[in-house]
């Protein structure tokens, strides 16, 4: 029950990393896919049918490390200030998507597409260095020295979809970064496996009835979410053309 609860726990991690770490990236590389609103709205739309279906991932994730209560007490006590700076950055950068276009004026767009990069940069620099500090064994400061070039797997992730799914003429500028969202994907998705090897897991392990509930739940659960992701990405499969709801 441990092992299958350690894979779940992968499984969700990278699944997260995989379709979040996308959107993420083509948030860090706005300014310079998008060099006008109206390639700004093309560039959201990208990611607008998946954004919020990809943070399901991560709250399965958090259901499954409730099987793990020394390692959540672990990553909440030492790397406290990171996980305050993620959650700023995940509010900032989807208040930036709800907001910018409720007012149709271009200074209001330009200060919520500065609040969606600023957060999509603080989310890839938060999970760069948690993941770096999990890595690296340490606490806040080993982790923050691997945290930038985590950080710009990220954005490396993003220039990967956004080549496969914005209009030829912007695509063109993403592929300028040597990416292929397959790639990449596979990297993000090795990211929290390699994490993971450094973590003592029989000594974070919760005991009794929780564990078997939690493992239990989320297997009924994971045939779903898959399910659900992959209509949605096949619905959406196609080069985007036209503005999004957002």
């Amino acid at each position: 029950m441990d092992s299958l609860a350690v894979v779940l726990l992968a499984v969700f991690a990278g699944g997260y990393l995989v379709l979040a770490g996308a959107d993420v990236g083509v948030g860090m590389l706005l300014p310079w896919l998008g060099r006008d609103q109206r390639e700004r709205r093309l560039v959201i739309a990208s990611f607008a049918p998946f954004f919020l279906g990809n943070e399901v991932w991560l709250v399965a994730a958090g259901l499954v490390a409730g099987a793990f209560p020394g390692l959540e007490h672990r990553l909440l006590e030492e790397l406290y200030p990171l996980v305050v700076v993620l959650l700023i950055g995940w509010v900032g950068r989807d208040m930036g998507l709800w907001l910018r276009g409720r007012v149709d004026a271009a200074a209001w767009r330009s200060v919520w597409d500065g609040a969606i990069v600023a957060g999509s940069w603080a989310l890839a620099l938060a999970w760069g260095s948690v993941l770096g500090s999990v890595v690296a064994g340490g606490g806040l400061n080993a982790g923050s020295v691997l945290g930038l070039p985590l950080a710009a797997l990220f954005a490396w992730h993003g220039a990967g979809f956004a080549r496969w799914r914005l209009p030829a003429g912007l695509a063109a500028r993403a592929a300028r970064v040597p990416s292929r969202y397959g790639l990449s994907a596979l990297v993000m998705g090795c990211a929290p496996v390699v994490a993971g090897v450094e973590v003592p897991w029989s000594r974070v392990v919760a005991e009794g009835g929780g564990l078997s509930l939690t493992v239990v739940g989320t297997v009924v659960v994971l045939p779903f979410l898959l399910a659900s992701q992959a209509l949605v990405w096949w619905t959406f499969r196609g080069r985007v053309q036209a503005p999004s709801y957002l």
